[in-house]
């Protein structure tokens, strides 16, 4: 019982980080729709910045994921 509500603590990592990644995605999309000429290089920006704050819900579901199985 006390690993599910570690690892249920854990996952709680992942809802900031989808929040942030939508918020890049928002400022992206609303940059390119200000400053069309520019779309090459928001799109690259924004594919390395989801990526990185993807990594946070990764981490988050890899100590899950030991919390429950290792524990």
């Amino acid at each position: 019982m006390g690993n599910a509500l570690a690892a249920a603590i854990a996952i709680l990592a992942v809802m900031p980080s989808a929040l942030g990644e939508a918020f890049v995605c928002m400022k992206t999309v609303e940059g390119m729709s200000r400053n069309p000429e520019m779309y090459s290089k928001l799109r690259t920006t924004m594919i390395l910045a989801c990526a990185l704050v993807e990594t946070t819900a990764i981490y988050a579901l890899l100590v899950a994921i030991l919390i429950i199985f290792v524990a």
